[in-house]
């Protein structure tokens, strides 16, 4: 038995259930239109959360004669309690739980199991996790193989081979109602307590693939599971397995940074308390991953975690293993205290551990410091250690080290490390350095190099900052400096004004050195009057701004170079 194929719903108002909504709307509500853009919204929202079912869209456009379509929007959580259809109907249809159970009811037993069990996924799952869940004395994985391979016949699951391995997804409606079942007929806890636990053991073998040249797969696979890794971390969490929702907290917030994905380091904060009740092994760690609240604003408590890493490792003996080691440091220099990034790095050298990652760390507190001899000095040797460990993050991470402690007295020799990371960190999925890569790129262009190649990397560095929360403004406070150069005296000053800050200063003293020269160029009191309109506009108003300003630029340097 098939249910109905689904209509497109991912085409906005144009996608077939959009339009098979609104036909039925208009039959049963006189007047339904949707001339209001929230409206259209809303029913474009309610055709995709219902799956673009035909049946499912009927009985919700049925709806508008007593709701309206925000209304329905607002309730599809429950949607087997709000999509009931008349009594003159089939009796497999009066409900949209009718029509699905009608399809439930024809599969055999271990169908039926897989599917309930397969409902705790979140966004998807592959057959490896498939088998954490449903594998059991009675089916193998080549038995499961086999039952996924009827339940995609019979379009309950749906497969995608198009990634490198295939994945198995269900409709949210068929989830929901397989969730049900699972609740109501199965151990639903220990279902989800695999479930959990599974993706907690996969710590090893993906930090593994981490620390290999196929290190992009280790993003993607953390970028597709990202749901369940959330499902996962929140059911431990909320049921107090502790070492489970630990670890996923602690890789999953290392793997989070290199994409600048901040969201596991909040799951390690969760789990702060609690495990400092218990004295839990990795409590250092929880504090490492938690402290990196300081690229999204909240310096003051990213210096506290990193402080009270420092205090667990010293009272235990113990150490933070790599990579989770060298997060610690990050908070000190963006709150402006660099010589705290230096000590710690230096204990860790004292102590034998003189990693790359360490190592790089030491070399960008050294420059924050003003120390550029000894950070020059300190990359001797960096490139080539990190080119022996195979690993792309580790190679392009050395590679921004060198480039940075190097832009000052030989930008030519940065520009080409630089522009090396960047490829390799891009080939291999490290948003984080290719964050940070444009964004010494951009700032070493705009002085040295190509004007277009700066302002082509200072906008890579907006996006991928604006995107994932970043609000250090290091690109800012750079594309401002970049500005006065130009003689772009007006935006330079707006841009200066939402820019400065402590960390700016230190991490790009340009900004600094513009601001004096803007007040001499413009006077006081012209540029206090612009730089405060910068000071009060929204990361998102700076953001578009920003890229107007650049566009305008570009378009002027074009027609001076015709």
């Amino acid at each position: 038995m098939r249910l109905v194929r689904s209509l497109d719903s991912t085409s906005g108002i144009d996608a077939g259930a959009v339009r098979l909504f609104v036909e039925r709307a208009e039959g049963i509500a006189p007047g339904f239109s949707m001339t209001d853009a929230d409206d259209t919204a809303a029913v474009v929202e309610i055709c995709q959360r219902v799956d673009g079912i035909p049946l499912a869209i009927e009985l919700a456009a049925a709806r508008m004669a007593s709701m309206t379509v925000s209304e329905m929007r607002d309730r599809l959580d429950h949607r087997f309690r709000l999509l009931v259809g008349s009594r003159r109907g089939l009796e497999r249809h009066h409900t949209l739980r009718h029509a699905v159970a009608w399809s439930y009811d024809l599969l055999d037993d271990t169908e039926k199991t897989v599917l309930k069990r397969c409902s705790v996924f979140a966004g998807g799952f592959d057959l490896q996790s498939a088998c954490a869940v449903a594998e059991s004395n009675d089916i193998d994985e080549y038995g499961l193989l086999d039952v996924l391979d009827a339940l995609v016949r019979k379009s309950l699951v749906l497969a995608d081979r198009s990634l490198r391995r295939t994945r198995f997804s269900m409709l949210e409606t068929i989830r929901q109602f397989a969730e049900e079942q699972l609740v109501a007929r199965d151990d639903a806890t220990e279902i989800r307590t695999a479930h959990s636990r599974h993706f907690a053991q996969r710590e090893a073998d993906i930090m593994a693939l981490w620390d290999s040249p196929q290190q992009r797969e280790a993003y993607e696979w953390f970028t597709v599971e990202l749901a369940n890794l959330r499902t996962a971390f929140q059911w431990a969490a909320d049921h107090n397995d502790l070492d489970v929702a630990v670890s996923i907290a602690s890789y999953t917030g290392f793997l989070g940074l290199c994409t600048e994905n901040y969201e596991p380091s909040g799951w390690a904060e969760e789990l702060i308390e609690p495990a400092r009740a218990t004295d839990h092994p990795r409590l250092a760690a929880l504090y490492a991953v938690a402290s990196q609240c300081y690229l999204t604003g909240r310096l003051d408590e990213g210096c506290r975690y990193s402080d009270a890493a420092q205090t667990v490792l010293t009272e235990r003996r113990d150490v933070l293993p790599p990579p989770i080691d060298a997060m610690i440091g990050g908070a000190y220099m963006y709150s402006g205290h660099p010589e705290r990034c230096i000590t710690w790095c230096r204990a860790q050298l004292e102590c034998g551990r003189d990693t790359v990652h360490i190592r790089s760390c030491l070399v960008f507190g050294l420059v924050h410091a003003g120390s550029l001899e000894e950070a020059m000095a300190a990359t001797n040797g960096l490139i080539g250690r990190a080119e022996a460990t195979s690993n792309p993050f580790m190679v392009s991470f050395a590679l921004f080290a060198y480039s940075y402690a190097f832009r000052e007295a030989d930008p030519g020799r940065a520009l080409d490390a630089a522009r090396r990371g960047l490829v390799i960190a891009q080939n291999s999925g490290n948003r984080l350095n290719e964050t940070q890569l444009a964004i010494t790129l951009g700032r070493l262009e705009a002085t040295h190099g190509d004007i277009a190649s700066a302002f082509d990397h200072l906008s890579l560095a907006i996006r991928n900052t604006h995107d994932s929360g970043d609000t250090g403004n290091t690109t800012m406070a750079a594309l401002a400096a970049f500005f006065d150069r130009l003689g772009r005296y007006a935006p330079a000053a707006t841009i200066s004004g939402f820019a400065l800050s402590p960390l700016t200063a230190l991490a790009t003293p340009e900004i600094t050195i513009a601001i004096a020269h803007l007040r001499d160029i413009l006077g006081d009191q012209a540029y206090e009057s612009i730089a405060r309109k910068g000071a009060a506009m929204t990361t998102a108003e700076m953001v578009s701004y920003a890229f107007d300003q650049i566009d305008q630029a570009r378009a002027e340097l074009t027609g001076v170079s015709k």
